[in-house]
């Protein structure tokens, strides 16, 4: 028989002895109850982080790294923001859930605010990144069949091959990353892959079923890689030529880490929907949005779509205060002044373990020649010389510091990625 407490809670199950944060637990006594206990859907670098702040964090054991990953895009304003740790607290000492079901006093000066900052005419708001990029395409469907004529249930959304938009089962649907697909089919229908940046292949797709085209304006999770000059503009044009909407998935490259607010920004042109997230919550929590124009995010009618937690308090309190920073252009401006330095030095690289550096920005790709180490590899040297940053496919690394990041200390993680690089 089973023992239980008081609360329900099984005896056996409880912690005994010292409380988990404590530091007479070693990293490896972390790591094997992480193996234990939490599902392996990831494979994480052997390193326990306990605290961070700015562009750095330090392990159980006191060691600090400079953080190259930030997160995936959602640390671009580095580890506990003293602005954004000021809204979240102050609104953590008011209220921070009421669901959709009530109005709050923060919704509509998020929404307002995003609209401004980002151009656009109207905000759905959401959670997760995945969340934004499943309410896209529900609204490009039904803006397909409500207000384009499409017959309901054949509505096609075009991407691109490599993509990477989220993890639920109508994203991967759509994914060509087999490790992402293999074994959850079936899978969704409605989805038609070109080659990412063929335009050629693009416009050969287009039918009059076709009620979108969702683009990542650079493909993060594929090695960080920038289109062809001209690419989305073409993409714009075709979508305007056949009433077809443009959906930029700016999860990861948007808010400031290319260099510009938005990366299609680059290129001058503008999409009938953006998805945003990650960097929106400030690295406190989750927070993301569809925004875009209202005649087409207005074809939502109450009862069609929502989300419990999407919009709380809470979120909007740190949205607002990353819309803020994000409206000084003090943090795109970094992106690109730093983000010149950072792909200069890496190019020096090229010809010396390294095939071709990607990206933008303070964002980049270090695709490693043939014949090296692996990406895996690298990334373990690389923590070994205090800097952290994942690798993404078996011989790129990702590198994505947070925005804040000092040149000296970014010119420190430049010289172990040449000394682990070309030894």
């Amino acid at each position: 028989m089973v023992r239980r407490g008081s609360d329900g809670v099984p005896v056996e199950s409880r912690h005994r002895g010292p409380d988990v944060a404590s530091h007479s637990l070693t990293a490896t006594d972390f790591i094997n109850t992480d193996e234990q206990w939490s599902t392996h859907n990831y494979h994480p670098l052997p390193v326990v982080i306990t605290s961070g702040e700015g562009a750095w964090v330090a392990d159980v054991a006191g060691r600090r790294y400079l953080d190259f990953l930030a997160g995936y895009s959602a640390l671009n304003f580095g580890h506990r923001h003293p602005a954004l740790v000021a809204a979240a607290v102050d609104q953590l000492g008011r209220v921070t859930l009421t669901s959709r079901a009530f109005h709050h006093d923060l919704l509509g000066a998020f929404c307002r605010e995003l609209a401004q900052l980002t151009g656009t005419e109207m905000v759905l708001p959401m959670n997760t990144g995945a969340e934004a990029v499943e309410s896209a395409i529900k609204v490009a469907r039904l803006w397909a069949h409500r207000v384009k004529g499409v017959p309901d249930g054949t509505a096609e959304i075009i991407v691109a091959d490599g993509n990477f938009h989220g993890r639920t089962t109508t994203i991967v649907s759509f994914s060509t990353d087999e490790v992402a697909r293999a074994g959850f089919g079936p899978f969704t229908p409605g989805f038609v892959v070109v080659p990412y940046g063929d335009l050629d292949a693009l416009r050969g797709a287009i039918t009059s079923r076709t009620a979108a085209v969702l683009v990542e304006p650079v493909q993060g999770e594929a090695g960080v890689l920038v289109p062809p000059p001209g690419y989305l503009a073409g993409v714009r044009a075709a979508c305007d030529d056949a009433d077809v909407l443009l959906i930029a998935d700016e999860i990861q490259s948007g808010l400031a880490r290319t260099g510009e607010l938005l990366a299609l920004d680059h290129d001058g042109v503008r999409a009938d929907l953006y998805t945003l997230g990650k960097a929106l919550g400030g690295g406190i929590l989750p927070v993301s949005a569809v925004v875009g124009r209202r005649a087409v995010l207005g074809v939502l009618r109450p009862g069609e779509h929502g989300s419990t937690f999407g919009g709380n308090p809470l979120a909007c309190a740190v949205g607002r205060a990353v819309i803020a920073l994000l409206a000084s252009g003090e943090f795109q401006a970094r992106s690109r002044e730093l983000g010149a330095h950072l792909h200069a030095q890496l190019q020096t690289l090229v010809g010396h373990g390294v095939a071709q550096i990607t990206g933008r920005g303070l964002w980049a790709g270090v695709h490693i020649a043939p014949g090296g180490p692996t990406g895996r590899m690298t990334a373990e040297a690389l923590m070994a010389r205090g800097v952290l940053c994942k690798e993404t496919h078996a011989a790129t690394l990702r590198l994505a510091p947070p925005l804040v990041i000092t040149r000296d200390d970014l010119n420190v993680a430049l010289n172990a990625i040449t000394d682990v690089l070309t030894r």
